[in-house]
């Protein structure tokens, strides 16, 4: 009887753990969940003040989890940032595709004032002035981040900009020999005016910023429109 006993017990599966592995679902809301938490932080706290640990606790995680995505802290930062580019770039690359396929309703210069206004929009949030100081207080100690920001932010806008700069050029809406040279001087002034007052934290009225941008795209028009 015994023996037949211990054959039963050794045939019985083994009890499983009741935490076991996340479903996927799970994972991929945990994996967001802890992107969020890190990319407050470091807004909140810059990078040298944010720890895995923080990171770990304020996301409900274990430090194991956060390693075995992410190497280091850079490599956090590195993730969070990507995201926060694509983020910006959205709006940017919606805009010129949807005017790319669709007739332009109104003026070139009230599309280029429209566009304008999004992008200041987009670079002047809290959240993008939070995370490009951080940044730029680190770029000395991660050149290679500093150049992921201006490549996959800055040279990926111009050259969606680019796109739609070589489309106008096809309709005769615009004469530009260099259509990423002209998107590049679009952004910088409509974009580098307002982004080092907000990095100094200088609050400009809507007004004045509205009248700013009609007066930089007027004159940016003027120069690329055929005679």
């Amino acid at each position: 009887m015994k023996t037949a006993a211990k054959k039963s017990a050794a045939k019985a599966p083994a009890a499983r753990s009741r935490g076991g592995r996340p479903t996927r679902t799970a994972a991929l809301q945990r994996d967001l969940r802890l992107l969020d938490v890190a990319t407050r932080l470091f807004m909140e706290r810059g990078f040298d003040a944010t720890t895995i640990d923080a990171v770990a606790e304020e996301a409900r995680v274990s430090k194991l989890t956060v390693y075995s995505r992410y190497t280091d802290k850079r490599g956090l930062f590195e993730a969070a940032l990507r995201r926060e580019i694509a983020r910006w770039l959205a709006p940017l690359s919606n805009g010129v595709e949807e005017r790319r396929n669709n007739p332009l309703n109104g003026s070139l210069e009230a599309w280029f004032v429209s566009i304008g206004r999004q992008i200041q929009e987009i670079g002047s949030t809290p959240r993008v002035t939070a995370i490009m100081r951080t940044l730029s207080f680190q770029a000395a100690n991660f050149p290679d981040l500093a150049r992921l920001a201006y490549e996959e932010g800055w040279g990926r806008a111009v050259s969606t900009l680019a796109v739609l700069f070589d489309h106008f050029n096809e309709q005769g809406l615009v004469r530009v020999p260099d259509a990423a040279a002209a998107a590049e001087t679009f952004l910088n002034i409509v974009v580098g005016p307002l982004t080092r007052l907000t990095m100094f934290d200088i609050a400009i009225d809507e007004k004045t910023r509205d009248r700013q941008l009609r007066l930089a795209v007027k004159l940016f028009l003027n120069g690329i429109r055929p005679n």
